[in-house]
């Protein structure tokens, strides 16, 4: 078995973690997820300003602080917080003056080498665990890498331990499995979780400690955290985070393609979940690529609307600046909620009327926006005022996903002694290309299902009650380019018929009935009776990713919560 923890979740996570985690009990591997899709784009535009960086510099300050106790104690660290610059971040950790071995992987850049995105900011092929590892068993103390998959972090020290092939496909996918439920760092002990309130308050009182996984040779694991630490792990906790931004049944990666409806979950001690049964067959033949350009600028206006009459003033509002503003620009206004009635604050009895707009040029949205919408102060509503000065224009990234051949990109280790690996294809390639195999049951279509017993709009049937889905329903949500996921599941507890009824209930009409802004858009809906639950991907939700999107919540983080205040027909025995 081999014990690896996690210490980041996101470039700006806890500080700290990295010390705690390393004083806070036995550890053989200590990792860290430095990236995401927002992330590559905050790097392009660091490289921009000076080509030396392109790396996540608090990864180099925490090893600054942190690496003599890593050495001391003979636990690895490896991350992929070398971003778009490993190179240059295994060069500033050896400046540190350590004795440590530290190598990098790299052949994930693909810049300026994509016909279909000549002008990419960034363009960074999802690379695999193999270099990973091969840097382990060279001896390193340290392995940085380029954009490796957020698990293969886990993935590779799990190879080099027990001695996996190529071919080890079920326990390569055990191991991505716990790679992905502990790649989000406090996600997985009680972070983001609906069920927040089951937690102990002491439980809740403390940090939430980081999770750490057990792999065995067979590819199985446990799921953890240290003692005394804040927190819960529960088979909930976990599915929470097994059901975060995927895509449908089978989880694509470089080195295997994990079948999700294979996973196992149970409680097997205080704050200790087993996963078992994990099955795996060969990977894509082609490997995702995370492209970031930069899409030109955004500024926005942000109006308070108070007390009586808000329809009305927020249709004087836009009259009079539709009749103001320059062609050109894509504008977007926000939606809002009226204010509930004889409120006690004047915050309570206001809300918030958001101008977007965006354009190829910064002029077209700064003055161009803000002076007429500024100007309006003494000339339109009852109570106008924003919510801040006018800002400058700033720009904005649109993120897409492109598939290329293995060939295109080279996983190259770079080890401690100066020698070099290209570490060789997969043994064999799955059959489905990625597009078809990440789908479950699609509709792309507009109409609605007739044949839905329970579309949120329907008569309300006799047995069932009108309640907010969260009664019966935890969920989670996130964002994966221009999609929403959402994973719905029925918690521990509840009967098995509540989780018959929620993957009965769950069609595409259902969902846009529950979610309106969902109206028009594909939805894939993914059943995952051993999860309790259901994967919901919601296409083109967010448009142009989370750097684009002018929606209300641009990473969909609060969907999840959203869809459980929404009130549906719940049979009365689940209450």
């Amino acid at each position: 078995m081999i014990t690896i923890g996690n210490c980041s979740g996101f470039y700006g996570d806890r500080f700290s973690a990295m010390r705690d985690m390393l004083e806070g009990g036995r550890l053989d591997v200590l990792t860290g997820d430095y990236l995401a899709e927002l992330t590559m784009l905050i790097l392009g535009k660091d490289t921009i300003k000076d080509p030396t960086t392109g790396y996540a510099k608090t990864f180099l300050r925490q090893i600054a602080d942190c690496l003599d106790l890593a050495l001391q104690r003979e636990v690895k660290i490896v991350s992929n917080a070398g971003g778009l610059n490993p190179a240059g971040l295994a060069k500033a950790i050896e400046a540190l003056g350590t004795k440590a071995k530290v190598a990098y992987v790299d052949g994930d850049d693909l810049r300026g080498r994509l016909d279909s995105h000549p002008d990419a900011l960034t363009a960074n092929a999802y690379l695999g665990a193999f270099g990973i590892a091969h840097a382990l068993e060279a001896g390193a103390d340290i392995v940085v890498t380029g954009r490796v998959t957020d698990a293969s972090v886990v993935v590779g020290p799990a190879i080099a331990h027990h001695g996996w092939k190529r071919d080890s496909y079920d326990e390569l996918a055990g191991a991505v499995v716990a790679g992905h439920v502990i790649e989000c760092g406090t996600q997985a002990t009680g972070g983001n979780f609906s069920g927040f309130l089951t937690m102990s308050p002491q439980a809740r009182a403390r940090p939430l400690g980081f999770p750490v996984a057990e792999i065995a040779a067979d590819g199985s694991s446990v799921i953890t955290k240290q003692d005394e630490t804040g927190g819960t792990v529960t088979v909930d906790t976990v599915t929470a985070q097994l059901l975060y931004e995927i895509q449908g049944p089978l989880y694509l990666g470089p080195d295997v393609t994990t079948d999700l409806t294979s996973i196992r979950l149970a409680e097997v001690g205080i704050d200790r979940v087993a996963i078992s049964g994990v099955t795996g067959t060969p990977p894509p033949a082609t490997l995702k690529v995370a492209v970031n350009s930069l899409g030109g600028y955004r500024n926005s206006a942000e109006f308070v609307l108070t007390g009586p009459d808000i329809d009305a003033k927020a249709a004087w509002l836009r009259d009079q600046l539709d009749a103001e503003l320059p062609i050109g620009p894509d504008y977007t206004w926000s939606t809002y909620r009226i204010p509930a009635p004889d409120s006690p604050t004047e915050e309570g009895a206001a809300c918030i009327l958001r101008l977007n707009a965006r354009a190829a040029d910064a002029d077209a949205v700064g003055r161009a926006l803000t002076a007429p919408a500024i100007e309006l102060a003494l000339a339109s509503y009852p109570g106008f005022h924003v919510t801040a000065p006018p800002g400058r224009p700033s720009p904005f990234g649109v993120y897409k996903a492109a598939y290329v051949r293995r060939d295109r990109a080279t996983e190259t280790v770079h080890l401690p002694d100066g020698s070099t690996y290209e570490v060789p294809s997969p043994l064999a390639y799955a059959e489905k290309s990625p597009a078809s195999a990440e789908k479950s049951r699609t509709s792309a279509d507009t109409s609605p299902d007739v044949t839905s017993r329970t579309t949120g709009v329907t008569p309300r049937l006799s047995g069932v009650s009108r309640r907010p889905l969260g009664e019966v329903v935890y969920a989670r949500s996130g964002d994966k380019g221009g999609d929403a996921n959402l994973g719905l599941w029925v918690p521990q507890g509840r009967p098995e018929a509540a989780v018959e009824w929620l993957l009965e209930t769950v069609t595409t009409a259902w969902v846009r009935a529950l979610l309106p802004e969902a109206e028009g858009l594909a939805i894939d809906i993914t059943p995952l009776p051993h999860l309790r639950g259901v994967n919901i991907v919601i296409r083109d939700l967010l448009g142009d990713g989370v750097a684009a999107s002018t929606r209300f919540d641009p990473q969909a983080k609060g969907l999840g919560e959203w869809a459980r205040s929404r009130f549906v027909d719940i049979p009365e025995e689940f209450l």
